[in-house]
């Protein structure tokens, strides 16, 4: 299964976009409730998400930080099968940032039910960079 590749172009420099992704405190505001978080090599975090009926608890473990430019972890369910990777990469373009967000590994849920099929995180992923994080970063 190819991986999902989600793009947009950012109205905010880079170094804005990046305190939003790492910064535990502007997370809440625009991505999940984590009870900690610190963009380095090898931390492991957890978080609580999902829909109305059924909350799933994601276990995630950072795998690869370069300031300003990108941020990769694991990404997997407690109690269910599967792991993947997710990888936020930005690019300045000028006073803007374009964010790439891949996650890869998604045929590995395969088994785990219904809520895991790939257009559900197509769906996930494009409202959580192109609304929330979006809606974050480009308020004044």
């Amino acid at each position: 299964m190819a991986p999902i590749i989600i793009e947009y172009l950012l109205n905010a420099p880079t170094e804005k976009v990046w305190a939003a992704l790492t910064d535990n405190d502007q997370m809440k505001q625009w991505y999940f409730e984590l009870p900690e978080f610190k963009p380095y090599l090898g931390f492991e975090f957890s978080f609580k998400g999902g829909n109305e009926d059924r909350v799933y608890t994601h276990l995630c473990k950072i795998t690869e930080v370069v300031p300003a430019k990108k941020l990769a972890h694991t990404w997997r369910y407690q109690g269910h099968e599967g792991d993947s990777l997710v990888t936020f990469e930005l690019f300045p373009e000028g006073d803007k940032t374009r964010i790439t967000l891949t996650h890869e590994g998604l045929e590995t849920f395969a088994n785990s039910g219904p809520d895991f099929v790939k257009e559900n995180f197509i769906a996930g992923w494009t409202h959580i960079i192109g609304t929330s994080l979006k809606g974050f970063v480009e308020k004044p």
